[in-house]
């Protein structure tokens, strides 16, 4: 199973909708690996060990899904053996299809690690709450990792 999910029951040939779009997202860039140390006279010395934004974090919220499209998040989190894993966060096989994206009308590689040579990992295992009969709010955390 890869992110992004697929809706249940869905088969291939997947069309647009039949991905999960997050209705909500937020993203922290990161940043590059740096030391700093302060001198005795105060003086601050910064050390860049690398060339690639690192810890990206990516939080996705899913309102209002049907509570068999929530549990295919559990799944996928058991799959990658919780944060263990790192997987991608791109387009679908193929396409030029990125339902994480949806909505996103900016730079389609603002918001992606790999641009940076990251994956994701979960930060932490998803995050359900049923809002209603057989409907649930789904947010994952996702940390991008080298």
């Amino acid at each position: 199973m890869t992110f992004p999910i697929t809706k249940a029951g869905r088969t291939a040939p997947f069309a647009l909708g039949d991905y999960l779009v997050p209705s909500a997202r937020t993203f922290e860039s990161g940043d590059y690996p740096v030391k700093t140390y302060k001198a005795q006279n105060g003086a601050e010395h910064r050390i860049l060990y690398g060339d690639k934004r690192t810890n990206m974090k990516l939080s996705l919220t899913y309102a209002n899904i049907l509570d068999a499209d929530a549990e295919l998040f559990l799944d996928h989190y058991d799959t990658v053996q919780g944060t263990f894993q790192t997987f991608a966060v791109g387009n679908v096989d193929g396409t030029k299809i990125n339902p994480t994206r949806g909505g996103w009308e900016g730079d389609k590689d603002a918001l992606g690690a790999q641009t940076q040579g990251n994956n994701y990992r979960y930060e932490g295992p998803p995050q359900v709450a049923q809002v209603a009969l057989g409907r649930s709010t789904v947010t994952v955390n996702l940390i991008g990792v080298l």
